[in-house]
């Protein structure tokens, strides 16, 4: 009450005080000294309150010091008690692991509290103790993290897809240069494994210690060794992504090393490549960066699991596109092109997967690099597939090929389009470029001579018109050509028609009876019908046609005999025909026919045409010619063009009737 009073009389004196002054605009010296006096007196009280404060303050934090010395001291005995047992502490005790983590949470607190008080020089001794306390801590908590992160890995190796292969299991061994294996048609097949792997989310880390991982990279980041925890991590997948490649069979080769490799253990590498290819990206990248963010979280503002991902995946993804990249540069040799296509389906295919995994900033790298080796390696399916079109077109041989029956270059080719055919959606995209100028060389190479002029503008028009159906239709024309100068090689005339008839509709047939039908369409296919069917022609001609006259009425008759036929010339005539019968029989019994339908077809068309000219010579003359010099009825004569074109010589010398 008292106080409050003398408040009051203050507070009235002073206004009595300003009163005055605004009355009395002159005052004397006295008065000022006072008026002078007064205000040093009332600027002087602030500081009195003030150093008030401050000792209070000061006392407070003496006793918040004081404290924090208490914890420091408690930390660095518990601390300690760790230091000195050099085993792992989540391996001898997960809970001890976590109490580890509570001190070394309990210091970084300490050192937040201590940055916060106002220190004196002497004061930051607690702050520099408490920091080596956290740093010494980190180094052992690091330490841990990539210990638990190394023993607690899980490998997987799908049990579906085995990895084991030898260097000669099943390889295309068959050189486009020779074109000389019987075991090309079952040699040229797809490769279908690169379909095995499909999106998988796998446990690549113990999911019982995932948690306590977690924990501990908070803990790191939050005391400001991020970096040191980002790198402990890095390092300790990216060893663990080199051995996923081990498992998958993969190895460590340079391009150089690619590019100086042999082709039946390169062919075994790609193949081993495009099976792991899928399982990697699918299984282990996937899983890589579950497990990323599983530790790190999904932070947009700060990525870090994205930064791990795509550091710790890096050295791996490069490995493998690296081998990708050394086959796009090497030597476009027309027997890599199946297994080209399969290293180009499966990085098209896995395009979508990468551009997820890699798709912000932190794996534009990968993903750009990714992108660019898909370009090399179709690129690299173009030029192949030309050299193979080159291939065949320069193919020769020096001799007839024998019997005349399908050449291996034509089985080479139609069987290994029809295994192409099923890259379609791939071959076109790598092809889209180049169809045009191919267009334009079709039109160059051998003209078609069917009869129906007026399809001739309209051939494609059951047919695809895509960039892969060019390039067929092309490789179709060079190979026609180039058959037709093999035949040339034949002395024997109806030996080159046999061989272009047996291959042309070798041809027809491979279309006609697969998916090829669709891309070189009907057209095509009738087109060829009618030349395999002119080479038939050509060739009964050929053989034929002379051994006929011989059974033709024309000059049997005696001109001084009253129109009566010579004995003698009939049985001249009969001998002969016998004479270069056996003769064909000879040497077309090892001629070949494969397909069993056309064999059949010719045979009867033979035999119609011999048969009944046969029949009808002898039963006209049957008076004039003694039993004796019949050699073979017409059964017999039937029976043995049965025998003709099994690519097995026989002679009838044996067979003469008695």
């Amino acid at each position: 009450m008292m106080e409050t009073l003398e408040e009051e009389n203050l507070i009235a004196a002073a206004r009595l005080i300003l009163r005055a002054l605004d009355s009395n605009k002159k005052i004397t010296d006295e008065a000022k000294k006072i008026l002078v006096e007064l205000g040093i007196r009332l600027t002087s009280m602030p500081n009195i309150t003030a150093t008030e404060d401050e000792n209070e303050e000061e006392e407070e934090n003496d006793g918040e010091l004081s404290r924090i010395r208490e914890q420091i001291n408690s930390i660095q005995e518990k601390i300690m008690t760790w230091e000195g047992d050099e085993s792992m502490i989540w391996e001898c005790d997960p809970e001890e692991g976590k109490e580890y983590l509570k001190t070394v949470d309990e210091a970084r607190k300490l050192a937040e509290s201590l940055e916060s008080l106002n220190l004196s020089k002497d004061e930051h001794v607690l702050l520099n103790n408490v920091n080596a306390v956290i740093q010494s801590s980190m180094a052992r908590i690091e330490e841990e993290f990539r210990h638990m992160l190394v023993h607690n890995r899980q490998n997987f190796e799908p049990e579906h897809l085995s990895f084991r292969s030898s260097e000669d299991d099943g390889l295309d061994e068959h050189s486009i240069v020779s074109f000389g294996d019987d075991s090309v048609d079952d040699s040229v097949q797809r490769d279908s494994v690169s379909r095995g792997a499909e999106i998988f989310i796998m446990d690549l880390i113990n999911p019982l210690v995932i948690p306590d991982l977690r924990i501990i990279a908070s803990l790191m980041f939050e005391s400001n060794y991020g970096r040191e925890c980002s790198q402990a991590f890095i390092s300790a997948r990216k060893d663990a992504l080199d051995d996923c490649l081990f498992i998958l069979e993969i190895e460590k080769l340079s391009i150089e090393d690619v590019l100086k490799m042999e082709w039946v253990p390169l062919n075994s590498r790609i193949k081993r490549w495009t099976k792991a290819m899928k399982v990697f990206v699918r299984i282990y990248l996937a899983s890589e960066k579950f497990l990323c963010e599983q530790i790190f979280g999904q932070s947009q503002t700060e990525p870090v699991s994205s930064i791990c991902f795509s550091e710790s995946s890096k050295a791996s993804m490069l490995q493998l596109l690296n081998f990708a990249e050394a086959i796009s540069i090497g030597p476009h040799q027309p027997e890599k092109l199946l297994r080209i296509l399969d290293m180009y389906e499966v990085l098209s295919d896995l395009l979508p997967d990468i551009e997820g995994l890699y798709s912000d900033e932190h794996g534009y790298y990968v993903r750009t690099e990714f992108q660019d080796v898909l370009t090399r390696v179709g690129d690299c399916v173009k030029a192949t597939f030309i050299e193979f079109e080159n291939a065949v077109g320069s193919n020769t041989s020096n001799s007839a090929f024998p019997g005349g029956g399908n050449h291996h270059l034509t089985r080479y080719v139609m069987n290994y389009i029809k295994t192409l055919n099923d890259y379609s959606d791939y071959l076109n995209a790598c092809l889209k470029d180049h169809d045009q100028a191919v267009n334009d060389q079709d039109s160059s190479y051998s003209p078609d001579t069917s009869p129906d002029k007026d399809h001739n503008d309209t051939e494609n028009e059951n047919s695809s018109s895509s960039p892969m159906a060019l390039h067929f239709r092309s490789l179709m024309s060079i190979l026609e050509c180039n058959l037709e100068e093999k035949s040339k090689l034949y002395k024997d005339e109806a030996l080159g028609h046999l061989f272009m008839m047996n291959n042309i509709n070798y041809m027809a047939e491979k279309v006609k009876t697969s998916e090829l039908r669709y891309i070189l369409g009907d057209d095509w296919i009738r087109k060829r019908n009618w030349k395999f069917q002119q080479y038939a022609m050509s060739y009964e001609r050929a053989t034929w046609s002379s051994i006929l006259n011989l059974l033709r009425e024309e000059g049997l008759s005696n001109s001084g005999s009253s129109g009566s036929t010579s004995r003698t010339l009939l049985r001249d005539r009969l001998q002969a025909f016998y004479t270069a019968f056996e003769d064909i029989y000879k040497c077309q019994t090892g001629w070949s026919i494969p397909n069993d339908q056309l064999r059949d077809d010719v045979r009867i068309s033979m035999s119609l045409k011999v048969i009944q000219a046969y029949r009808t010579f002898v039963g006209r003359h049957s008076n004039s010619i003694s039993e004796r010099y019949i050699k073979y009825t017409a059964d017999d004569l039937e029976n043995y063009i049965l025998d003709l074109f099994e690519g097995a010589p026989k002679s009838l010398h044996s067979f003469h009737r008695k």
